[in-house]
């Protein structure tokens, strides 16, 4: 009981330190948050003035770039006079070399140079007057921009201290917390040690020791005991029974808590474990309907290009034979190859054709894929160049098949090609230098040229 006691004395000055500690706390949080107020006002007054400076400061820059543009307008304005006066200079000097046979010109030249003077020194004026403009605007500017630095700085050393008001705020916090975990713990010690005391009353009364004292009357209690009633039987059943509880060690008050928690988490655990599962699922289904479909769908173009290929070639060749092979198990990791036989040859790969026949392979599997999926038009960059005379007549062929589905832009020097353009777009260069388009409506001049036959 005496030890009991000291314990109980010692937790209640615990929590007396503990409830100091608290109002300390408290106290130096209020005074933390009253300046954070004051701080916050501060701020807001300068953030306030910082806004009012940089509108003027822009203010001020939009005048000044203003000043720069009609300065430089000016400036413009002034080199292009210049310019003319260089050149009217330069003819005045070749109009000298040749005076006798242009002396009437020379006077005219004279007196227009003596008309531009008056107006350029004007323009210098004017000229001299916007650059003293433009002197004072950048000396305003200047002293603007030093006095937003100097803001800037005063608003970055508020900012400093309110950091350091919020860092006392949080370290506030913290010992309130801690100072409201002590008086946690000093609170869970109370009732067990109030649990402790219970149990030693019940063991007291007992063993016959002080129920006076402990509240418990006396009279009752010995009325209330059976008649075989052993004190040493009692006795030793109490130090098994302490025994059993010391082996037991401390109880954990709040396992049901964490169990509870335990399983709601498990709970959620479970239903998100099956979420993921219904979704991995799906996606399995997805993939494997994907893959069939692009297995379809593959299968299908692959056939379709092939087909066109077999019917393209030989047109282009005047005979021969090609058709697509796939590279591969697996329709999906597969690649593609070109087989070609042109006329004469036997069967290759098209890696080892000539240019020319490489050319029209590669046009005969375009026009195919085009067949499949047409586009708006078709752009063809120099196709023809290493086809000889007869390729050309069937690539044109096919081309003028073709132009009725699909719009041609070729770019080529065959002439036989470029009778097939409706709209010829050509460069020329008239001068070393100087580059010059041309564009001719074939349509047009064919029927400009018949008007001009029967006109004549």
């Amino acid at each position: 009981r005496q030890k009991i006691t000291a314990e109980t004395a010692e937790i209640a000055g615990e929590q007396d330190k503990a409830t100091q500690a608290l109002a300390r706390a408290r106290a130096a949080f209020d005074v933390a948050a009253n300046e954070l107020e004051t701080l916050d006002v501060q701020r807001r007054e300068l953030e306030s003035e910082r806004d009012d400076r940089r509108q003027s400061a822009t203010d001020a820059r939009s005048r000044a770039q203003l000043a720069q543009g009609r300065a430089r307008e000016v400036l413009i304005q002034l080199e292009g006079r210049r310019s003319t006066e260089v050149s009217m200079g330069q003819a005045l000097q070749r109009m000298q070399e040749q005076r006798d046979q242009v002396a009437q010109r020379l006077a005219q030249l004279e007196q227009e140079l003596q008309e531009a003077e008056p107006g350029i020194e004007t323009l210098q004026q004017h000229l001299d007057q916007v650059l003293a403009r433009r002197l004072e605007v950048e000396t305003e500017l200047s002293a603007v921009r030093a006095t937003l630095d100097a803001a800037e700085f005063q608003l970055r050393q508020l900012d400093d201290t309110r950091l350091s008001a919020e860092q006392r705020v949080q370290s506030a916090r913290t010992a309130m917390e801690g100072a409201r975990l002590v008086a946690q713990e000093s609170r869970l010690r109370r009732e067990s040690l109030a649990e402790h005391f219970t149990a030693l009353r019940c063991l007291l009364f007992c063993r016959g020791l002080r129920f006076t004292a402990l509240r418990f009357d006396l009279e009752e209690v010995i009325q209330a005991l059976p008649q075989a009633a052993d004190v040493l039987h009692w006795e030793d059943r109490i130090a098994a029974v302490v025994a059993d509880l010391q082996r037991l060690g401390q109880v954990n008050l709040a396992a049901i808590d964490e169990l509870r928690e335990q399983t709601e988490r498990k709970t959620y655990l479970d239903a998100q474990f099956k979420d993921l599962t219904d979704a991995l699922d799906t996606l399995e289904a997805a993939m494997r309907r994907i893959d069939k479909e692009t297995r379809t769908r593959f299968e299908d173009t692959f056939n379709r290009i092939n087909t066109g290929l077999k019917e393209k070639f030989p047109r282009l060749f005047g005979g021969g034979q090609a058709h697509l092979e796939m590279v591969g198990d697996d329709v999906l990791t597969a690649g593609v190859a070109v087989m070609a036989r042109p006329p004469g040859k036997r069967i290759s790969s098209i890696s080892q054709l000539s240019g020319g026949e490489k050319a029209l392979t590669a046009v005969a599997l375009v026009f195919s894929i085009f067949d499949l999926n047409p586009a708006p038009f078709c752009l063809l960059d120099e196709v023809d160049a290493p086809l000889d005379e007869g390729n050309v007549d069937r690539f044109c062929d096919i081309v003028r098949e073709m132009s009725e589905r699909v719009q041609f832009i070729f770019i080529t020097h065959n002439k036989t090609t470029m009778e097939l353009g409706s709209q010829l777009l050509g460069i020329t260069m008239t001068e070393p230098g100087v580059s010059r388009v041309v564009t001719v409506d074939v349509d047009e001049a064919a029927r400009l040229a018949a008007q001009t036959v029967v006109a004549a």
